[in-house]
């Protein structure tokens, strides 16, 4: 009986067998869901920060009383600027939470929550900019990891399998603007 039978069979293989826990079909199954998860909570209280802006529901300021908010932050159109926040975390939020256009709707929330951080640094990392930081930093992670099997993604052709340049892209284009907007906002 040679040894060499036996090298390549399940007792000798490196690979977890097909009902493993840490079988291939397992290990994404987790990955998904980790997403989904990570997507719903980072999407939903976006969009419902974005519907406070506006429309007013639960208990926000409305678009009117945001624009004062972002007039005292030393933007220029303060109304322009709260609507297109607004869009920008009402839909950006959503489309994250259900996984469509993932990458674009996390950029447009990343570059939302870089003006949230640069309005909210004077008042320091806690109770100031920690809360719009971390909403910022998963959102553009999920622009770089994509929304996972579990999302309406999987359904789109272009988005079926994530291409990590379609979020860096994004993102670059977020941060400009971002920037851009943060300077008008200074001057």
């Amino acid at each position: 009986m040679s040894h060499s039978r036996y090298a390549n069979g399940p007792e000798n293989s490196s690979a977890p067998a097909p009902h493993s826990p840490r079988s291939a079909a397992h290990v994404l199954l987790a990955h998904d869901v980790g997403l989904l998860v990570i997507r719903l909570g980072v999407g939903l209280v976006v969009a419902a920060r974005g519907a406070q802006h506006l429309f007013g529901w639960w208990g926000g300021l409305g678009l009117d009383k945001t624009a004062v908010a972002f007039a005292q932050f030393g933007y220029p159109a303060p109304k322009a600027m709260a609507v297109i926040a607004g869009i920008a975390e009402t839909f950006g939020g959503l489309g994250l939470a259900v996984g469509l256009l993932t990458p674009l709707a996390g950029a447009a929330v990343a570059g939302t929550m870089a003006n949230a951080v640069a309005a909210s640094t004077p008042l320091g990392y806690f109770g100031g900019f920690e809360f719009p930081l971390l909403l910022g930093v998963g959102a553009a992670g999920l622009a770089l990891s994509g929304a996972g099997r579990i999302s309406l993604d999987a359904f789109l052709p272009v988005l079926r399998s994530q291409r990590l340049i379609y979020g860096i892209a994004l993102l670059v284009l977020a941060a400009i603007l971002a920037a851009v907007t943060i300077v008008l906002s200074k001057n």
